[in-house]
């Protein structure tokens, strides 16, 4: 790492460098400890949220709800939840402490290229996760409670009585799932950058890339089509993106190239 920049001969000692990683580490962690303490006062607000789309379903009976068969299991799963707000809450301060410890030691281009990137991250994560939440979850509990069944003189009902623990773990798997999912661009475009993927590679293997898609989305999703069309195809649309985006990674990399030529040529 730089002291005052990239451009300047002046670097840090190692020393220096291991003291400000350890402030940027301690500013995080006060950051996730601080924003779990207010999300574990909401915890319960913040389970029913994540509850809602079942609930939505479930609450038009008579008699549903949520079971825990451990006294601590709410407790815990509270804890649990509380984490989780915590972690997306701080995200933006974990990346900004990581942007301020590397971008002293970058290049001013090389700053102005990686900032998108720190601010894509989140916004895709963020869409991923309400895809999930107001498209997938709705339709897919439907798919997963038609399975249940009424008793009879001769058979024993099928019920759901979804447990807290469980049901919260599923939903936040999803939502990571589905979040990283949506990272694609961000991914597709720094190997551009650095050179191990190209935009004409891209083109010519989208075939096979939507084919992966799709399998990755039949797998990921519960077994209806509506299901796997509504992750396939926003990834299908962001792997365009990724095309486009490293198109223009490319084109400026020319650009760079053209102008270092032209300034030697000159000298």
């Amino acid at each position: 790492m730089i002291l005052a920049g990239a451009e300047d001969d002046k670097k840090m000692p190692l020393l220096d460098h291991l003291v400000e990683l350890r402030k940027r580490l301690l500013y995080s962690f006060a950051g996730l400890i601080i924003a779990f303490g207010i999300c574990f006062f909401f915890a319960q607000h913040i389970f029913n949220f994540l509850a809602q789309p079942l609930a939505t379903i479930l609450l038009k009976e008579a008699n549903r709800h949520f079971i825990y068969t451990d006294l601590t299991e709410v407790f815990f799963t509270q804890v649990k939840v509380a984490f989780f707000g915590a972690a997306c809450l701080t995200f933006p301060i974990f990346a900004s402490q990581i942007w301020i410890f590397v971008a002293p030691g970058l290049y001013k281009h090389e700053r102005r290229a990686f900032l998108p990137f720190l601010v894509a991250t989140p916004i895709l994560f963020l869409t991923g996760a309400a895809v999930l939440y107001y498209v997938m979850l709705p339709v897919a509990w439907r798919f997963f409670l038609g399975f249940q069944q009424s008793g009879g003189p001769e058979t024993m009902a099928i019920q759901l009585e979804a447990k807290v623990s469980d049901y919260i773990s599923l939903v936040m798997k999803l939502i990571f799932a589905f979040g990283l999912c949506f990272q694609l661009p961000v991914l597709l475009t720094l190997l551009a950058r650095v050179g191990i993927v190209n935009s004409e590679g891209l083109r010519k293997k989208r075939r096979y890339a939507v084919v992966g898609v799709f399998a990755v989305a039949a797998i990921v999703t519960p077994p209806d089509p509506f299901s796997m069309m509504s992750l396939a195809l926003p990834i299908v649309v962001l792997y365009e993106i990724s095309i486009w985006s490293a198109k223009l990674v490319e084109k400026k990399r020319a650009e760079r190239e053209e102008a270092l030529d032209a300034e030697l040529k000159n000298d």
